[in-house]
């Protein structure tokens, strides 16, 4: 399996993110996505947090996940982003623990969103993968959405030219094939729930599309 890009089902590239492993042509849909038009039932690790106090997320050194101007000057998009960079690390941090389950994923979640990044933690952890190297996360943008905007929409690019994966036991590393494009497109669709916590509720990826 080839290397990273953020929650991807079934990647086609081991770091592709939950969007699936998109074609250049199109966008692949992963189950659970398309839900934006309606506000999804909050996970129930969301649900039980009524002070919404973030869970803290921890990434070792051998991953690099820096986020390049993620900052916005409207406070409601900078929320956004906040939950959606946390979001992302808390993918990562579950594969590289091996935990499908763990509880700052579900926080990050609804119940949909949740189960489509376990399917994409799982390629990993099934395979006793972890991963490891620089993914750089660059250009997002936010568009709030609803009448009170409580819903959102975030994209973002990842770079993977630097980001691997290696098989725990042997060692064995892998990054993306010969002439494979290594910058990813994403699109996630996210509502806020009753805490306040903007939580995804489905994620696209696409290769390529991206410029550094």
């Amino acid at each position: 399996m080839p290397i990273v890009t953020a929650l991807v089902t079934g990647a086609a590239l081991l770091l592709t993110a939950c969007g699936g492993s998109g074609s250049d042509e199109s966008p692949d849909k992963i189950e659970g996505a398309g839900q934006g038009d309606s506000t999804p039932a909050p996970s129930k690790s969301g649900a039980k947090t009524p002070d919404a106090d973030r869970p803290k997320i921890t990434l070792p050194k051998s991953f690099n996940l820096p986020f390049e101007g993620w900052t916005s000057s409207d406070p409601a998009k900078q929320a956004v982003l906040d939950d959606g960079k946390e979001h992302l690390r808390a993918g990562y941090a579950a594969i590289i623990a091996k935990d499908p389950d763990a509880e700052s994923l579900a926080f990050y979640d609804t119940t949909a969103g949740l189960s489509q990044d376990q399917r994409w933690i799982k390629t990993y952890t099934d395979k006793d993968l972890t991963v490891f190297g620089k993914l750089p996360v660059f250009d997002p943008e936010v568009t709030l959405a609803g009448e009170k905007k409580s819903k959102a929409t975030l994209t973002y690019c990842t770079d993977e030219s630097k980001a691997y994966s290696k098989e725990r036991k042997s060692g064995k590393t892998e990054g993306n094939p010969a002439g494979t494009a290594p910058e990813v497109f994403y699109t996630l669709t996210l509502a806020k729930n009753a805490e306040g916590v903007w939580q995804t509720v489905s994620t696209y990826s696409k290769r390529g599309g991206c410029s550094r």
